[in-house]
């Protein structure tokens, strides 16, 4: 894996107002990265394994096996032993309401699939602008404009911007893509079948419903928004080259324009994160960012002090290129995929609610709600 990874050009294009029009995401980046990152798609993968390489093979990741082998510095940061003495942690004793983030994965996954630019996707808009706005969130569509990878059409799609105390200029952006994939490509039996996406689609974004309801509240000099991307992966096969990330890739660009009147601190993307048997190793792709390791460290550091021993200590075996690609060399912000990439279900139409788990929602959410607590009062 390079230490440097590549620069993307800067586009010049007016700012999203209310009265610009929206733009086709495509345009984010030049003809020759996008050939080049495209060139790394893994066809028996897809949507996330995205490798850095123009070649056949993805990179090794020189990382080791675990945080404490990443350095010195790191080794004192995650040697030192819990504040608190691990403790079993159930539905009953975890202060974050797992079960209700359950209901809203339930709830979102009743609409059915959720495709960029469908009906589905338009219905579960409705239900999320009005979930949040209820709570007191400032809620925008954050349109733009994409080609549908199989008849062209030009599509007006939508990222979901929810802002908590707008006032506040330094901020922190919680995200997920709140799209499916259009079919489960990936499954054995049926791969043009009915894909559902409860945790690769809905997991991350029945957490923050949960989260959402704290956010009025919270403490501190430091805002919090939550964007919900749309497209991340609207891929119909292997010749769709425009289906990824074209959602936080439109955002990113967006923000780096530089005319925004906020600036991020830090990027947490939330990517099925509802496993059963949950398993959240650091993900490499992010920890080899050097801006964005203080943050892994807080955030992994507040699960070993609660006793959330899923949050592991120890750097994933392949590198996850996922939304926080274009977060963090588009947009510039530091930022970390937290993601369960072991997840069986990936891709297939056993990607339900019956395999997901409202501990594990539990859990995370706990993890989320404790570090923003320290993390906006800094």
């Amino acid at each position: 894996m390079s230490a440097s990874p590549p620069a993307f050009p800067s586009v010049n294009s007016p700012p999203t107002g209310k009265a610009a029009q929206p733009r086709f995401a495509s345009q984010l980046l030049n003809a020759h990265w996008q050939n080049v990152l495209l060139a790394g798609v893994i066809l028996a993968g897809g949507g996330l394994l995205w490798y850095l390489s123009s070649g056949a093979n993805p990179p090794s990741v020189p990382l080791g096996d675990s945080l404490q082998d990443a350095g010195p510095a790191e080794q004192v940061a995650f040697a030192q032993p819990a504040k608190n003495p691990a403790k079993p942690l159930t539905l009953a004793t975890i202060p974050f309401d797992g079960q209700k983030a359950y209901e809203y994965l339930k709830q979102i996954c009743a609409i059915g699939p959720r495709v960029s630019g469908t009906p589905g996707m338009e219905k579960q808009q409705k239900l999320l602008i009005e979930h949040f706005e209820k709570l007191g969130a400032k809620v925008s569509k954050q349109e733009f404009l994409a080609r549908h990878p199989l008849t062209g059409e030009q599509l007006t799609l939508a990222n979901l911007v929810i802002k908590w105390h707008p006032d506040r200029q330094e901020r922190i952006l919680l995200c997920a893509h709140y799209d499916t994939r259009p079919y489960p490509d990936r499954d054995p039996r049926n791969p043009q079948g009915v894909f559902i996406g409860a945790n690769d689609g809905a997991s991350g974004v029945a957490l923050l419903m949960e989260l959402g309801k704290q956010m009025p509240a919270l403490k501190g000099a430091v805002g919090v928004d939550f964007v919900l991307f749309d497209a991340e992966e609207l891929i119909y096969g292997a010749d769709t080259s425009e289906g990824y990330f074209l959602g936080s890739g439109f955002f990113a660009k967006e923000y780096a324009t530089g005319k925004w009147d906020c600036k991020y601190r830090w990027g947490v993307l939330l990517d099925m994160i509802a496993d059963k048997n949950l398993e959240l190793p650091v993900e490499p792709t992010s920890w080899s960012w050097a801006e964005s390791q203080p943050l892994i460290k807080e955030i992994w550091l507040t699960a070993r002090d609660l006793g959330v021993s899923e949050f592991q200590n120890k750097i994933f075996d392949r590198e996850i290129q996922d939304d926080h690609l274009m977060l963090y060399h588009v947009g510039k912000i530091p930022s970390v995929d937290i993601i369960d990439m072991n997840y069986k279900y990936w891709h297939t139409t056993q990607d339900t609610p019956a395999n997901c788990s409202a501990l594990s929602l539990a859990k995370v959410g706990y993890v989320l709600q404790e570090w923003l607590k320290k993390a906006t009062e800094k």
